[in-house]
Formats: structure tokens, sequence, C-alpha cells
């Protein structure tokens, strides 16, 4: 599978952004598609995932009611709404997929293996 993020871009202060993940060349049915992040000077962090079969979410405590993973499974693709955004969201996003759903809430980088091409989120104060 092939991901390509889309949708970041330069917003103030409580503004709201909405990035896209589509998938090409195979299927998701038994995977999950995430979004992590990367912020300046940082390791990657794991933000969001979302099971492409049922639609069930896993969201970060330091995000929950600000960013929201979706799926639109007839477009093949993955979103993460952005409202109330604040300048410590300044990172690189990037979507990725595994197969199958972790059980817990130990979620990380190292849970996947195929990944986008990452797309810039900053928001200035």
């Amino acid at each position: 599978v092939q991901l390509q993020a889309s949708g970041g871009g330069l917003v103030e202060a409580g503004g709201s952004l909405k990035l896209s993940c589509a998938a090409s060349g195979g299927t998701l049915n038994d995977h999950s598609v995430a979004w992590l992040r990367q912020r300046p000077g940082e390791e990657r962090e794991f933000v969001a995932a979302i099971r492409w079969a049922d639609g069930r979410t896993f969201h970060v405590d330091s995000v929950k009611g600000r960013l929201a993973i979706s799926r639109d499974r007839a477009k093949k693709t993955a979103y993460l709404q952005m409202n109330t955004l604040k300048p410590e969201d300044t990172a690189v996003y990037y979507c990725a997929v595994r197969f199958g759903w972790k059980v817990g809430s130990g979620w990380s980088s190292a849970d996947f293996g195929s990944w986008g091409q990452g797309t810039l989120v900053t928001v200035s104060s």
C-alpha cells in the first residue's frame, strides 16, 4: 500500500486544518491507518489510529478533543481533522499503515511499516 499525505499549511493559533491520507495499490480491510507527527528537533510521535474495517479509533490523550482521525472507505482516504490548533502542533505529519490493530495504549512509530511522505503543518502564535 502506498500512502500520500496532503493538506498541511500555515495556520494561526486557534485555527483548523484537515489533513488527508490517500491510499493506493492494495486493500486496507485488515489494516489500521495512523497519523504520527515529528516536531522540529524531536522524535516522531504517534497521534491517532483508525481500524479500517469498523472505524474504531485511538487518540493519544494530548490531542483528544482537538484532533480527530476518520476515514472514507470508498475513497480509501484517512483524515485528521485538527481544531483549536496550538503552536506546539507545528510538525511534519505522516500517515502510516500496519496490519491489524494494536490492543492497548502503547502505540509508537515502530508499529508501522509503510509510510507516506509527510505534510508540514505550521501554527503561528
